[in-house]
């Protein structure tokens, strides 16, 4: 997943085929499944909640699983319990990562993120060791059609307290603080068709890589991460070239 631009990580994500698609579907029911046990059923009294159904939606996760996810997790005997567990360290070259997972087993997921770290590169850290090099922001992303005029959604975004709004081909990228992001996405939803809207973690500075075997191993860590069931987020600070094209 792209440390910058939740967007382009949704797009690769539609394309996404069965096998990574069942993925996908299986780590946001489980954001649902935390979500509705600490917060309730009522998308609308439960912003965790409504935030992890608007990213299953961008997914094309269909409404009867969101629905049936729900139920479930509201059920007395659901026996579903997820700790949420982050985890921090270096890719190849010092690339800072974090990882967020959320587990029914501890010990096993430790061991996972430590093995992929070792194998490809970099190591585990302690947590702190990398999370002072990000920022926590709000980011809700518009996208583009031929009827929105972007002087007018700069606008509307930043009257309704956003602290920056990038505008890219596809789509607006507004940027919040997290104690803002509640009343800009609710505002920007009564105009707007909303794609995501998520608290993220957004890097201070990148990290070029120029060696082909540190390039390699930093997309097999990666990989590896995202295949993860365990995994919900993967932020980094690599200046992938992805990212490059998109800016």
């Amino acid at each position: 997943m792209s440390g910058h631009s939740k967007w382009s990580t949704i797009k690769r994500k539609k394309g996404a085929n069965d096998a990574q698609r069942a993925k996908i579907f299986t780590k946001i029911s489980r954001e649902i499944i935390v979500a509705v046990k600490s917060g309730g059923a009522d998308p609308e009294n439960n912003s965790r909640l409504k935030d992890a159904i608007a990213k299953a939606r961008a997914n094309n996760v269909p409404n009867d699983n969101i629905n049936r996810t729900i139920k479930k997790a509201a059920g007395e005997n659901d026996a579903d319990n997820y700790e949420s567990i982050t985890y921090e360290g270096y890719g190849p070259n010092g690339v800072a990562v974090i990882v967020e997972t959320l587990t029914d087993n501890r010990n096993r997921t430790a061991g996972d993120m430590r093995h992929y770290f070792d194998k490809f590169g970099g190591n585990l850290g302690q947590t702190g060791c990398v999370s002072f090099l990000f920022d926590r922001k709000g980011v809700i992303v518009i996208e583009k059609n031929a009827s929105l005029d972007e002087d007018t959604v700069t606008l509307d975004a930043l009257e309704a307290g956003a602290d920056d709004i990038d505008i890219e081909d596809e789509y607006f990228e507004i940027i919040t603080a997290p104690d803002s992001f509640d009343k800009v996405r609710s505002s920007l939803e009564t105009k707007y068709v909303v794609s995501s809207a998520e608290i993220r973690l957004i890097p201070q500075t990148m990290v070029d890589l120029t060696d082909e075997k540190q390039i390699l191993m930093m997309n097999r860590l990666l990989e590896a991460l995202e295949d993860n069931d365990d995994v919900q987020e993967v932020y980094h600070n690599w200046n992938t070239p992805e990212e490059d094209d998109e800016d």
